[in-house]
């Protein structure tokens, strides 16, 4: 009963949003009740993966929630293109992968480490080091990129056409990836009966619906969240970076989060490490590739500051993530290390 409450609480707050984004109500008020929306639907989709992952493992669940929490960044970026707003979009998908990488997974490895009795969180070593292999590989591409460009390379004339090859190259090692990566995985045992509990068809159903509310609500969050920074004076890199990206990133953030303090590591390292690896290998290269519907095209090519965070954070990932263990301290450091990159964008 308390499920179905919350469940119906989050529908009419998920109404109430998609009303005022079409009235001339107050934009503060909108963007605040699109903010509680977008994080009610996060906790549904979090409850619906928990559900769906009592009936498969880490891997099959990791995949279907990322797939479909990572659908607000893609409307997002989809509707900066169409606008024009390059930048905007651009920040935004790396923003998604540093909140994911650094403030996400810190945040999970902190709570999964503060869960375990011995203060240490462990967890499957396939994903993290798949996961940093993708990541380079796209970090690779990003880099040379940058240095053709700041060297003057005959390459930099030519960032179209290698960023259209390199999208290719990563969707095909992304594809490769995960039909071997969902071989890998193995059913668990049926969920426990209980109130909370809703049939597999209902959980994927209610994961759906959520998903795609998810995208609807991040783009009445966008348009509100617009009108507020402009009379804050919040820079643009920031917005995309930071607050876009967090409020995008939702769906990790409550799904990781509560699963790491359930104790389920496994299952919260594949939440939050899909997600990276969707977005650096899939998500990414496919935005360049839809770019070529519209005027405004989307590239590989980044402003340096942001092409360096990007190698450190691939490394980071690694070094934290690969022994399949993780104390709070190294948890903390992620964090911190987004921070600082906060305060870069801040003034970038």
């Amino acid at each position: 009963m308390r499920t179905r409450l919350l469940l119906t609480g989050v529908a009419l707050l998920t109404a109430a949003a998609g009303a005022l984004r079409y009235t001339s109500v107050s934009q503060v008020l909108a963007f605040v009740v699109a903010g509680g929306s977008l994080a009610g639907l996060a906790w549904v989709v979090a409850f619906s993966t928990e559900q769906v992952g009592q009936r498969f493992g880490p891997a099959v669940t990791g995949v279907l929630q990322s797939t479909l929490g990572n659908l607000p960044e893609f409307f997002v970026v989809v509707f900066a293109l169409s606008a024009g707003e390059v930048v905007v979009a651009q920040t935004s998908i790396i923003g998604s992968i540093f909140a994911n990488a650094l403030l996400v997974l810190g945040g999970v490895l902190v709570a999964g480490a503060r869960t375990a009795k011995d203060g240490v969180m462990r967890f499957s070593v396939r994903l993290p080091r798949d996961n940093a292999t993708l990541l380079l590989l796209a970090t690779f591409l990003i880099v040379i990129l940058s240095i053709a460009s700041q060297s003057g390379s005959p390459a930099a004339h030519h960032v179209k056409a290698i960023s259209i090859a390199g999208a290719v190259a990563l969707l095909v090692t992304y594809v490769v990836w995960l039909a071997d990566y969902l071989r890998s995985d193995i059913p668990t045992a049926p969920a426990p009966e209980g109130e909370a509990t809703f049939s597999f068809a209902g959980s994927v159903a209610l994961l759906g619906i959520a998903g795609v509310g998810a995208a609807f609500v991040s783009d009445w969050f966008i348009h509100a969240l617009r009108p507020a920074m402009d009379s804050l004076g919040v820079p643009d890199a920031f917005a995309g970076l930071v607050i876009v990206a967090i409020a995008g990133n939702a769906v990790e953030n409550t799904a990781g989060f509560t699963l790491a303090l359930k104790g389920e590591s496994d299952l919260a390292i594949s939440v939050v490490k899909n997600s990276v690896a969707q977005i650096a290998a899939f998500l990414f290269p496919a935005l360049v590739l839809v770019s070529l519907l519209f005027s405004t095209t989307l590239t590989f090519l980044l402003a340096p500051v942001f092409v360096g965070a990007l190698a450190a954070t691939a490394l980071a990932l690694w070094q934290i993530t690969a022994d399949g263990e993780a104390r709070a301290f190294e948890g903390t450091a992620l964090m911190a290390t987004y921070a600082i990159l906060a305060v870069v964008a801040w003034f970038q």
